[in-house]
């Protein structure tokens, strides 16, 4: 019989590759710093901090993390995510597998530099987030996001985006021209443009998300998107407009057959 959310919580408090903070803006700053080294305190692999360190964010049942430690045992991962119940499937199966470079964080997105050092982290996935299509602040590669992520990348830092949005993939693309990004990498069909190869295109292929094997099953392009960011600049949202994703409503848990192909 499968675990309860009250079951799977409890294992969480017990994990010991799981740190949970809920958010509070009434926190001082000497709170946040507290917070901060009590959770580096915690990660699994702190004798060996100096290893490279990528999070992904919303990162659901931890289907990428996992998969991205096994595949680079010598680089260390933490996926982020607020749903506990989700989270418990990746941590779970890191503390059974025994994975030494494998954490999660359970917090909101929106405090993620609260607990990451000035240039600590070396590269962020964005693995099939809401493109939050009324909201451009909840983007995540939104200005507001991606000033946060330059408070904990490293300069030139490398972020990655595969999704099945074509709104959100767009809004990116727009966001990088605007803001003079360097994009390494860009295909909006991963598993069929034979053209398009590269280490990073092997791994962001390598893997599948449960949310993936659902668009997919439904006929829908997979596109994936490698841009650098860099620390100088001022960044600027496009005014350009972006078509709305037509095949499922604003809500990822209302979804409609799709119609069109975007």
């Amino acid at each position: 019989m499968a675990k309860g959310k009250l079951a799977k919580f409890a294992d969480m408090d017990k994990y010991p590759n799981v740190f949970q903070c809920s958010f509070d803006k009434n926190r001082t700053e000497e709170e946040w710093a507290n917070i901060k080294e009590e959770f580096h305190k915690s990660l699994p692999f702190k004798d060996n901090l100096s290893a490279p360190l990528v999070i992904e964010l919303g990162c659901g049942k931890g289907e990428y993390t996992v998969g991205l430690a096994k595949m680079f045992p010598d680089i260390n991962f933490i996926g982020v995510d607020i749903k506990g119940a989700r989270m418990w499937t990746g941590a779970t199966q890191a503390v059974q597998e025994g994975l030494p470079n494998v954490a999660f964080l359970r917090t909101n997105i929106e405090i993620i530099d609260r607990f990451f050092y000035q240039d600590e982290v070396s590269e962020i996935w964005i693995t099939f987030a809401d493109p939050q299509m009324k909201k451009v602040s909840k983007r995540l590669t939104s200005t507001a996001f991606l000033e946060r992520y330059r408070k904990i990348l490293k300069d030139n830092g490398l972020v990655h985006l595969k999704t099945d949005s074509n709104f959100l993939f767009t809004y990116t693309e727009y966001m990088a021209e605007h803001n003079n990004l360097p994009v390494l990498v860009k295909t909006r069909n991963l598993y069929s443009e034979p053209s398009v190869k590269g280490d990073y295109i092997s791994t962001a292929a390598a893997i599948q998300t449960y949310y993936e094997s659902q668009w997919l099953a439904r006929g829908l392009d997979i596109k994936y998107m490698l841009m650098q960011l860099p620390h100088d600049g001022i960044l600027a949202e496009s005014e350009k407009e972006i078509p709305l994703d037509d095949y499922r409503s604003y809500h990822r848990d209302k979804r409609s057959p799709k119609e069109t192909t975007v």
